[in-house]
């Protein structure tokens, strides 16, 4: 009997720990100063799609809050940069300190899927966006934009924003518009893309556990 109850004591247990990891939200927390750029920025991954974003370029903000409510993350993030110099800094920045946040607030990475893809369509735009969260950085993105600005937002800077996402999350992040006519759904696709293929990776693999997702022992 009394084996019996310590048994069932154990089990009871093991079943609180793991109740207890999978409702714990995981955050990251970034204050990032430059002669550039200053940020600062929370990120909670099992959020509500809540956002409160400041860059100075409103596109770039409308960019990052469908990112957080595709994502159903919560993000507060302002950044101060050189508008007057250009628009670089800040959007590449805001990408490093956002990568850096995710990579923080998953720590070890155990228990995650890991990798994700999304396939989004936008109208007549369809997107697409393929995330490994491997501990190795590599981007490729192709976006297709053909105007040099969306809104006020520098086209060719999309690029350095998930160059910059890909550095700071220590991650393989693959990006690219399959087809579209108009250069904003082209962008907007893959911001959506990215946030549910992000979205996706980072979830707890309940098959898998509290296991590395890798064979290698350490991401």
């Amino acid at each position: 009997m009394a084996k019996k109850a310590a048994a069932k004591t154990t089990k009871k247990s093991k079943a609180a720990a793991e109740e207890a990891v999978s409702t714990t939200k995981r955050v990251g927390v970034i204050d990032r100063k430059t002669a550039e750029t200053q940020i600062k920025l929370k990120l909670t991954i099992e959020g509500e799609g809540r956002y409160n974003v400041s860059t100075g370029i409103r596109f770039f903000d409308h960019m990052l809050e469908l990112f957080t409510r595709h994502g159903a993350f919560n993000l507060d993030l302002t950044c101060t940069g050189d508008l007057d110099v250009d628009q670089h800094h800040t959007v590449e920045d805001v990408g490093i300190a956002l990568g850096e946040a995710f990579d923080q607030a998953l720590g070890d990475k155990r228990g995650i899927w890991r990798a994700g893809y999304f396939v989004m369509t936008m109208d007549e735009t369809l997107g697409l966006a393929a995330v490994d969260l491997s501990g190795r950085v590599e981007s490729v993105i192709k976006t297709k934009v053909k105007t040099r600005l969306v809104g006020d937002l520098q086209s060719e800077l999309v690029d350095d924003f998930f160059d910059g996402f890909a550095r700071g999350a220590r991650a393989n992040v693959h990006i690219k518009t399959m087809y579209g006519r108009s250069n904003h759904h082209k962008v907007e696709a893959l911001f959506k893309a990215f946030a549910r293929a992000l979205r996706v990776a980072c979830s707890r693999d309940k098959q898998l556990g509290e296991m590395l997702p890798s064979t290698k022992g350490l991401l």
